[in-house]
């Protein structure tokens, strides 16, 4: 009988022999180029030039108005802003920093300090009217602008008067004339129909054996030589020589050449209508924009390569900046790349959707491609690792996990992870040994999971998991072996580490510790890098928290999502872009590679670094930069205020000081830093030389209700990798109202001073009436305590206490009498010693009320009852009370409530805290009711040590900042409640 333990092995071996096949394309890949349209803010996408001004912003003339460019926000003149025509042609600097436009319709107008000048606001545009189209504009080494047209006229403004040259020869005019000036001065007017030099006052006409194009095909070098395209190709003019530079196909050159760039070395950049050629010196061509009509080329100060087409504006960054993209256009079986790894042959693994992967190898140029049988259970292939000893390769989809044996054999197989049960388990990462052990590790959501020889045995049970052995229960996200083989996983507790047996859970001692952990990787010092779900990196060393890195740091993110080490740097993806750390000891370097965000920003999912390369998977390719060649520019971003507007009203911006009338004191800036890497600016600011500096990222800053005086406003601007930029500074004053003069202030001075000086008087004088009215409350408040001392010691009840004496004394009963007559003499002097004092603390009080009750007790028997309670809360000793203000209050519960009854009654005295800062206080009587009281009897109720209490209260709370509050009412048909708040004081 077969075992059906190896039928099932059997049936599982040939499951992964028939899901694994493969094949093989060739691969190409593609350079990322940022775009720039409608979407951005281009005003159309319909582009005709584009130009780079002496400050750095980049212009685009488009067929609805012409916008400056600083890298984050176009800015958009037209016929609004005082444009001729919203088509523009070209765009030209002078030397004095204008920026000429010169429209459809023929019109010159140009931009200078913030304001476009047109025909109606400048009388040199009013001369330089003229009915053609300015096809060509330049400026030469005299400050002469030679404008040439559409027509049979070439002009010249020298600053004082205008002169036009005329062709009378048919066929050699002056049409869509290119003006060039060489190395020797002279002046050069070249037409698709002659070549002239300027001899004198007049243009001779030269021989020459080629012609550009068009006006759009010649190109003034910094040389001072001219290159210019003709039907051949690319040519040199020298003065009078002419030198054909490279020979180009008949195609390029037929196919509508627009404006072109040449390099130092002599490269070509071309535009047609079916895109842009790069043409290398060694004729090697590269071709970008297949198939989108493309008008110019141009390479700013930093080395970028901009295009401009009829859909709007293209970048090539620097070739240090440059992103490459593998895709499916270039290869890839799918654009979706969720996972990445590479074996020690250097090919590149990739896990895709749809149950796939792909080997990529840079040395054929091939693809390979993997596809698994199962597309439902491995549909997205989201984690990948290289097993160096055993030579396979691990995968894990979210419900599955196998192992592609042998990888350089080509009759590879792949084997499964099994669970023997046959129940499903979900899985969100797996970690492999290294260094000789085997283990696997797991995280699933129902914990993790180790298998202890994943060579011999690729399958686990969950039946008979041991806890803490190998299963740690909760639902894990991370697990990570170390360099010596200890486990580290995160679950929904936190950080822990599995060592030697013994399981340390970091989450229970560090708080930091209990958050969500994306990911968790080691440096070569064994420090541990943690990365989390909002808290940016944490920085572990011998089972502490070292540092911690944040958004403050440089971090692009404080979600991080993955992290790769490379040469003892830390490699981290957040939700916002990717970073590079170094660590120098306890100092981290975060380094930004923000020209990379326009495709790495918030859907990386994986990444891996080698020796040259940063690779990233990608929700739309393979995007990888050589990060060794990657020259980060340190240098600060150049800052412009571009704008300064007080009341609606534009400032000139190269005037350095303004006057501001005093009732217009609210002024406004504009300014921008020129950036084109997609950097996070950082703005700062102040108002005057010694004051503090204010960061924002606000492009905009508004200052109203300023003080009258002088100010400098001073703008810097910083990115991640740089120190501040150079200040730019705008000087205003902002003159002062009459009143805020200082003849004015010495007046109000003085006036003040004599008003102070009388209400000094009048305060003074009521301070002493005050003082006085308080010496007279306090008289009264001692007269008061003296007659109440008087009314405690009632002659009723000093007579019947006598009397009790005088009784026992008769029958005897001198132990009795003892006791009455000591209890009466402890009474006399606790009353001498506290009628010398307004306050007494409540164990006084107490000790008093009790010495009196018990004499009480002892005339009445069991007629009186009473009880004292007192809140444990309540510090007695420390608790301050008005002196004798109690015993009027029981005594008159005694006589008029308790012993009208035949039967007697019982009092309550409880004393409890209300709050923080008063203590209450409840006397409590079950007699006749203080209201049935006054009804049955003559006169006023109230005993006289009642009326004196009452008016001594009034008198202090008249004295003290916190009243007491007394209320004395009947409760029901009889009884009655007297409840006394008295604020405690600190």
């Amino acid at each position: 009988m077969i075992n059906k333990r190896k039928i099932w092995t059997i049936r599982l071996f040939s499951i992964g022999i028939l899901s694994f096949l493969s094949s093989l394309t060739c691969f190409s890949q593609s350079t990322y180029l940022q775009h720039f349209s409608t979407k951005n803010g281009l005003p159309s996408n319909n582009c005709f030039y584009t130009l780079q001004d002496s400050k750095g912003y980049i212009w685009i003339a488009t067929d609805a108005g012409v916008s400056r460019f600083d890298g984050k926000i176009f800015e958009t003149f037209s016929i609004n802003d005082g444009l001729p025509d919203n088509q523009i042609l070209q765009l030209k600097e002078d030397k004095s920093g204008k920026i000429w436009f010169l429209a459809l319709n023929g019109q010159l107008s140009y931009f200078y300090n913030g304001k476009v000048y047109n025909e109606t606001n400048n009388k040199l545009l009013k001369l330089l009217k003229f009915n053609a189209v300015i096809v060509s504009f330049f400026q030469d080494s005299k400050g002469r602008i030679w404008l040439g047209t559409n027509k049979n006229v070439l002009i010249m403004y020298n600053g004082k008067s205008i002169t036009k040259y005329i062709s009378a020869n048919h066929d050699k005019q002056f049409i869509n004339t290119f003006v060039h000036e060489d190395a020797a001065g002279k002046i050069w007017a070249i037409s698709n129909t002659s070549v002239r030099v300027m001899e004198g006052d007049t243009f001779k006409v030269k021989p020459h054996s080629s012609l550009p194009i068009s006006y759009k095909t010649a190109v003034n070098l910094p040389d001072k030589t001219l290159a210019y395209l003709d039907p051949n190709g690319l040519n040199i003019r020298t003065g009078n020589k002419e030198t054909l530079l490279a020979k180009l196909s008949t195609g390029l050159l037929s196919n509508d050449p627009g404006y072109f760039h040449v390099d130092q070395n002599k490269d070509l950049w071309l535009s047609n209508a079916s895109g842009i050629y790069h043409i290398e010196s060694d004729g090697n061509t590269k071709r970008y924009l297949d198939n989108i009509s493309s008008s110019q080329v141009i390479r700013d100060a930093k080395g970028n390569m901009w295009f401009t087409t009829s859909n709007g504006i293209y970048m090539l960054p620097q070739k240090n900046e440059r992103l490459y993209i593998i895709n499916k256009a270039n290869g890839l079986s799918s654009d979706l790349v969720k996972s990445i790894t590479k074996d020690d042959k250097n090919r590149l693994w990739l896990g895709l959707d749809e149950a796939m992967m792909n080997i990529i190898d840079p040395q054929n140029n091939q693809i390979s491609n993997i596809i698994l049988g199962d597309k439902k259970k491995y549909n997205i292939i989201k984690q990948l690792a290289f097993d160096s000893a055993q030579h396979s390769i691990y995968f894990a989809s979210d419900y599955g996990l196998g192992r592609i044996n042998d990888i350089y054999k080509g009759n590879r197989n792949i084997d499964f992870l099994r669970e023997t049960s046959s129940s499903m388990f979900v899985i969100k990462s797996f970690s492999i040994s290294s260094g000789g052990r085997k283990d696997l590790a797991l995280a699933l959501s129902s914990g993790v999971v180790i298998i202890p020889d994943r060579t011999k045995k690729f399958e686990f049970t969950s039946l008979s998991f041991k806890e803490g052995e190998d299963f740690f229960n909760n639902r894990s996200y991370r697990v990570f072996y170390d360099q010596q083989q200890n486990l580290w996983f995160s679950n929904i507790n936190g950080l822990s580490e599995f060592s030697r047996g013994t399981l340390s859970n970091f989450f229970e001692k560090q708080p930091l510790l209990t958050k969500r952990i994306n990911d968790i990787q080691e440096l070569a010092d064994h420090t541990i890098i943690l990365a989390t779900d909002g808290n940016g990196l944490i920085i572990m060393k011998e089972g502490r928290i070292v540092k911690v890195i944040t958004q403050e740091d440089g971090l692009a993110d404080n979600i991080c999502k993955r992290l790769f080490i490379k040469n003892n740097q830390t490699w981290v993806v957040t939700n916002n872009g990717i970073n590079k750390i170094s660590f120098d000891g306890e100092n981290a370097t975060v380094e930004s590679f923000e020209y990379t965000n326009a495709l790495l920003a918030d859907d990386v999912n994986c990444l891996y670094i080698d020796e040259k390369n940063a690779y990233f998977a990608t929700n739309n390719g393979l995007v990888y930069f050589a990060y060794n060649q990657s020259e980060h520019n340190k240098e600060a971003p150049k800052v412009y205020i571009t704008s300064v507007v007080n009341n609606k009203n534009k400032l000139g911006i190269n005037h350095q000081d303004h006057i501001l009338d005093p009732s217009n004191n609210s002024i406004t800036f504009y300014y921008s830093a020129i950036d084109f890497q997609n950097k996070s600016i950082l703005y700062r600011y102040r108002l005057k030389a010694d004051a503090p500096w204010t960061e924002t990222k606000s492009r905009r800053l508004e200052f109203s209700s300023l003080e009258p005086g002088e100010y400098m406003f001073e703008l810097s601007a910083k990115s991640n990798n740089s120190n501040w930029s150079n200040p730019a500074k705008i000087g205003f004053v902002l003159k002062a109202h009459f009143w805020q003069t200082t003849w004015f202030l010495i007046l109000v001075f003085l006036l003040a001073g004599f008003a102070f000086y009388k209400l000094a008087v009048i305060v003074t004088r009521r301070q002493k009436n005050k003082e006085q009215e308080q010496l007279l409350l306090k008289n009264k408040i001692l007269m008061l305590e003296q007659r109440a001392l008087q009314a405690m010691m009632n002659p009723h009840f000093v007579f019947n206490v006598m009397n009790s004496i005088q009784h026992y004394i008769n029958t005897k009963d001198t132990n009795s009498a003892n006791k009455i007559l000591t209890g009466f003499a402890r009474l006399i002097r606790k009353n001498l010693e506290i009628c010398t004092r307004s306050f007494i603390s409540l164990e006084e009080e107490l000790d008093y009320l009790e010495l009196y009750l018990s004499l009480e007790k002892k005339r009445f028997g069991d007629k009186l009852m009473y009880q004292i309670r007192v809140s444990p809360a309540i510090d007695k000793e420390e608790t301050m009370v008005p002196s004798m203000i109690l015993q009027p209050y029981i005594e008159n519960a005694i006589w008029h409530g308790i012993m009208p009854k035949e039967e007697g009654g019982k009092i309550d005295l409880l004393i409890d805290l209300q709050g923080p800062d008063h203590l209450i206080i409840k006397i409590i009587d079950d007699g006749i009711g203080i209201d049935n009281s006054l009804k049955n009897k003559k006169g006023e109720h109230l005993s006289k040590g009642m009326d004196l209490t009452k008016e001594r209260i009034n008198l202090l709370n008249q004295v003290e900042a916190n009243p007491i509050q007394i209320n004395v009412q009947q409760t029901g048909i009889s009884g009655t409640f007297v409840s006394i708040l008295i604020p405690l004081t600190s």
